[in-house]
């Protein structure tokens, strides 16, 4: 390693590093900086042994209950016999189909692990109901549906698992034997499945959070369900955990956490681009652990999931700190002196010991910002306030105008007298400011046409205001970085957008179906996004061509 003009770190055998993690320019003097200390006070050797007293008094009652990740590399393998059973079951009896029912740490993990090996697995993460018809369509005779939650009472998934039985039913199959739980010991949805004779039923390790839970059943039963070696995985980050643990200079989680944490002044938009790693969507993970880890107390770093134009990354802001995930190769070709003109920091490695690489660093980060990493207080605001519209379905808030087949409405005092969608989008993007963020929210189909047409959106935006814009498909990012939006500091502006939707999917035992739903969650997350101060502009697009318009509106000239 070296601490002059870059700074790079690795781990693994001696044959030849399996993890590597760079830092130049204000990254690296933030390492030259932290690391001395991190060392001194034994900060990766306590976190491997689960001490919970590195993020202060306040967090120890949390952190003492929440470090199992850190040893999910042994602890997990006993789970290794019975999915490989199970799945030899499915296949023998035609069943190859496999549908993953959850939200945040129960669906982002193991899209990333499937993607990445190649393996065919639907993730229904989303109450919209174009999504979910889309995924009862497909063939249910050779369908197993995972229903992850670590409780079973997060409504999205609650939902879900009510509706494929009550699909498998009507189709004649046995729906307990096509339904398979991942929850955590003791809890209402174990209890449920045991007495419903559901097919199978995996305990997750209570003692690790959802955005840490890769490695947990959660990650590694629909994955495995789906054709993944997941013991490689295991072994992936095996081979590195012993590295993370030494209270050394060398220590890559060190290193990477105190890039991400440690920058003065701090550089708290974290910019995520994949280089070619071969990790797949791994940025949606990492958004989720950094965002929801950090994101509270009006302070946290920032993911921005970006591709490779991305403006953030041509004219690098004062507050940007551009991560990229790089192929893990042996040549090497620096410019040292480039490098120390430019702030970047880059990481490659394997999949399994990639994920354990950034949460050792996220925990490191937390300790470097004052926060407890492991709670996420800001969450459940939203969640109430979707219950409170669901319960009382009060009148929906009228729209201050119409303009193209595109409802408006906005926080108080927002449009001061904007009269068109262009009007109001420019009000909105004068509250972003220089040290400010825009986060476009869109309460759409992730996986229909409304994907190709907000493409290029995102990127559209951020060159626009100057400043980084984050994309989030609702409900999806309020498990994200929605902990964020209403925990983190309060610069950020939010453009909500919702529609109509194709499908009507109702919900068996219940009194209102999905649009109704996810109409819910979207009122219910602006409700409280407005009530915190933060500006909200609401756009509904009434009908399917108006979508297409406002993408063009929104990405509009360049300022």
């Amino acid at each position: 390693m070296s601490a002059s003009a870059a700074t790079i770190a690795w781990a693994g055998p001696e044959e030849g590093a399996v993890i590597e993690v760079s830092a130049t320019g204000d990254a690296a003097r933030a390492v030259s900086a932290h690391l001395p200390t991190l060392v001194e006070d034994k900060v990766a050797s306590r976190l491997s042994g689960q001490d919970p007293t590195l993020w202060g008094e306040a967090a120890e009652s949390e952190a003492s209950v929440r470090l199992g990740w850190t040893k999910l590399h042994e602890t997990s393998r006993p789970l290794l016999e019975p999915l490989a059973k199970l799945r030899e079951e499915l296949l023998a009896e035609g069943v190859d189909r496999v549908v993953l029912c959850g939200m945040g740490g129960s669906s982002l993990a193991p899209e990333v692990i499937a993607g990445t090996s190649g393996e065919q697995l639907v993730v229904l993460d989303s109450t919209h109901p174009d999504q979910v018809h889309r995924a009862l369509e497909g063939d249910l005779r050779a369908t197993v549906v995972v229903v992850s939650s670590k409780s079973g009472s997060t409504v999205e998934t609650d939902s879900q698992r009510r509706t494929f039985e009550a699909a498998f039913t009507a189709a004649g199959i046995d729906a307990a034997s096509r339904i398979v739980v991942v929850t955590d010991p003791g809890s209402p949805l174990q209890q449920a499945a045991e007495e419903a004779g559901y097919r199978a039923v995996f305990e997750a390790d209570p003692s690790v959070g959802g955005r840490f839970s890769a490695l947990t059943a959660f990650g590694l039963v629909p994955a495995a369900l789906a054709g993944v070696d997941v013991e490689e995985l295991l072994d992936e980050a095996a081979a590195v955990a012993d590295f993370f643990a030494e209270d050394s200079e060398a220590n890559p989680a060190l290193v990477l956490g105190a890039a991400l944490a440690g920058t003065e002044p701090l550089r708290d938009k974290i910019v995520i681009r994949d280089a070619g790693s071969g990790l797949f969507h791994f940025g949606d993970w990492a958004e989720q652990l950094v965002a929801e880890s950090t994101g509270k107390e009006g302070t946290g770093l920032l993911p921005v999931v970006v591709g490779a134009k991305a403006p953030e990354l041509a004219d690098i802001a004062h507050d940007v700190l551009p991560v990229l995930l790089t192929p893990l190769t042996d040549e090497t070709d620096r410019d040292e002196d480039a490098e120390d003109s430019r702030t970047e920091v880059t990481v490659s490695g394997t999949l399994g010991g990639t994920m354990l690489l950034w949460e050792h660093a996220v925990a490191v980060a937390g300790r470097l910002l004052g926060i407890n990493p492991f709670d996420q207080p800001n969450v459940e605001s939203a969640k109430a306030a979707a219950r409170g519209v669901l319960e009382s379905t009060p009148a929906p808030q009228p729209a201050a105008f119409e303009d193209s087949g595109v409802e408006v409405r906005a926080s108080s005092g927002l449009l001061d007298g904007a009269s068109s969608v262009d009007e109001a989008v420019e009000k909105l993007l004068a509250q972003v400011g220089e040290d400010g963020y825009l986060a476009v929210m869109a309460y759409l189909d992730r996986e229909g046409r409304a994907a190709g047409i907000l493409d290029d959106v995102r990127d559209g935006l951020a060159g626009r205001t100057g400043r980084p814009v984050t994309f989030g498909w609702g409900p999806r990012f309020l498990h994200s970085t929605g902990q964020y939006h209403k925990g983190g500091p309060a610069n950020g502006v939010f453009l909500q957008i919702t529609g109509t939707p194709t499908a009507s999917v109702q919900i068996p035992g219940r009194d209102f179906d999905f649009a109704t739903l996810i109409s819910a969650q979207a009122a219910g997350d602006a409700r409280v996004l407005a009530e915190a101060g933060r500006p909200v502009l609401r756009l509904h697009v009434v009908n399917r061509d108006a979508l297409a318009w406002l993408a063009g509106v929104l990405t509009g000239p360049a300022r």
